[in-house]
């Protein structure tokens, strides 16, 4: 039995901020600067005969007979092909031959919009073949970059292609449905938002356009192939292949990406065997590499160019020898070094959530995660989050617990885990946890938060329930607090609450209900 929903109104929103970013914040930025000098623009054959529109950087001065390392760098979803122009004139004058294009479906390259599927996996082994037979390229030294839609293709590349020594993965995913529909919630504004910019700059495949079809209206008959369609486009489900390769594996990922949020990073990386790195920056999606794409000083592209000269042209330069996870935290502003992801944590402090409360769904109680691309950004310049007036939250549509004055500051890092027991009044339904730091006049800053829905459930009959926060890296000074709020409407998100729906909270003596909350050393 499945359920219907119609598309809702933040679709518009999501797809108005699609077509500013995909033409305006980020696509013209770079396309507005002369041509490097030396580029030449391509058309290569991919997989089916489908034109993609490249353009090539070759080192200058290069000798006949000279071999140079190969760096492929798929487009980002929505972007032309010379979004890598400044970034590639600076590789190719390092030493690298350096092939960008269009991936099939988008602006003058053929084809339709695959979402990183066998096609685009295809096509990108066929730019290999294209730069070999065509440029001073090192069959031996081949890597893969791109930011966000180019991040994943060059991933899900790496595992099927094992001439792909090396990958720089910027605002990528490993898991597109634990991106896009984690805990059975539909991220509608980044769906919108990818929705929109494909509709605008590109081809939509009958596929594809029914996938879109069935994430906004919840059919739960079409649930399973939905979550089959993502896992494969999915790293994730590869990364026994990608292992097997032997391939050198950077992440470079933004606490607030609304669009592919931190967890599902951090998970992929903690599977992978290879030489890997792990670094995590304030910000939303792909905005920690936007200055680098201008041709500024940035310190993604900066350790991009340094993972590829060791690990395809051998230089020592002592990044293999540092510890691999980088963190920069979103409240200070230097970089913390760990040696996994799973040292991020030295130790867990449990909030419990000891009484009993009910709130009414349909609301929204003003505890809300923002809106997609503008509140992480905020939050990234401005170092100002999503907040709410804890004490002036309605009790009635929000539960809200909190701890006392904490007498040290408290370094949260990693992932915050919630555990209650839940009893709702009818089968289906949707909660949103909000993890706030709050201040002496109760103003709380957004720390994290996540959503969860249910389908299925028996009215009335209690469940347990484990969600993991999205991670982040945040800092509660002294005398603050901390709250967890939880209700059921945040325009981040499609909600499942029927009309009238109640849902109570409870902390039963043999399995009460608590947040576990990752800390630091001091």
């Amino acid at each position: 039995m499945g359920t219907q929903r119609t598309t809702p109104r933040t679709t518009a929103v999501g797809i108005v901020a699609a077509t500013l970013v995909a033409g305006g914040v980020l696509g013209s930025a770079p396309a507005a600067q002369a041509a490097p000098h030396g580029i030449r623009f391509v058309d290569i054959a991919g997989d089916g005969g489908v034109t993609l529109k490249a353009n090539v950087v070759t080192p200058s001065g290069a000798r006949a007979g000279d071999r140079h390392p190969l760096l492929v760098l798929p487009t980002s979803w929505g972007l032309p092909q010379v979004q890598y122009a400044a970034q590639a004139q600076k590789l190719a004058d390092s030493g690298y031959v350096v092939v960008s294009y269009n991936v099939r479906g988008f602006w003058q390259s053929g084809g339709e919009i695959e979402v990183a599927g066998p096609p685009d996996i295809a096509d990108a082994s066929k730019v290999i073949d294209w730069a070999l037979a065509n440029t001073p390229a090192d069959p031996r030294h081949i890597g893969m970059a791109g930011v966000s839609y180019g991040a994943g293709i060059s991933l899900l590349a790496a595992a099927h292609d094992k001439r792909v020594r090396a990958v720089a993965a910027l605002s990528g995913w490993a898991d597109l449905i634990g991106s896009i529909y984690s805990g059975r919630t539909q991220h509608v504004q980044a769906g919108a938002l990818l929705d929109g910019a494909g509709r605008v700059t590109g081809r939509q495949s009958a596929e594809l356009k029914g996938i879109w079809h069935d994430f906004y209206t919840s059919d739960l008959s079409r649930e399973q192939e939905l979550i089959n369609w993502g896992k494969k486009r999915s790293a994730a489900t590869y990364v026994d292949q990608l292992n097997d390769s032997g391939a050198a594996v950077m992440l470079a990922n933004a606490w607030g990406d609304t669009v592919f949020p931190p967890n599902q990073v951090a998970d992929f990386y903690e599977k992978l065997t290879g030489p890997k790195r792990l670094e995590m920056r304030p910000g939303d999606h792909a905005t920690p590499e936007i200055t680098g794409l201008l041709g500024l000083p940035n310190d993604v592209w900066k350790d991009t160019e340094r993972w590829f000269d060791r690990y395809l042209r051998g230089e020592d330069n002592g990044i293999d020898r540092e510890p691999p996870v980088q963190l920069k935290p979103r409240s200070t502003g230097g970089y913390e070094s760990y040696p996994d992801w799973k040292s991020v944590a030295a130790t867990e402090r449990k909030l419990a959530l000891g009484e009993s409360t009910t709130i009414r769904a349909n609301v929204d109680s003003g505890a809300d995660a923002g809106v997609v691309f503008l509140s992480s950004i905020l939050d990234q310049v401005a170092h100002v989050p999503p907040m709410a007036s804890i004490p002036l939250l309605p009790r009635r549509w929000a539960a809200v617990w909190q701890s006392g004055k904490y007498p040290a500051a408290q370094h949260i890092r990693g992932t915050a885990k919630l555990h209650t027991t839940v009893t709702p009044t009818e089968e289906s339904g949707t909660l949103v946890a909000y993890l706030y730091d709050v201040g002496p006049l109760g103003i709380g800053k957004l720390v994290t938060n996540a959503p969860y829905t249910f389908h299925g459930r028996t009215p009335g009959q209690p469940f347990g329930l484990d969600l993991e926060l999205y991670s982040t890296a945040w800092d509660v000074p002294v005398g603050h607090r901390l709250a967890l709020v939880v209700d059921t409407v945040d325009p981040l998100y499609i909600e499942h609450n029927p009309s009238g729906a109640r849902l109570t909270f409870s902390s039963p003596a043999d399995d009460p209900s608590y947040v576990s909350i990752p800390l630091r050393e001091q």
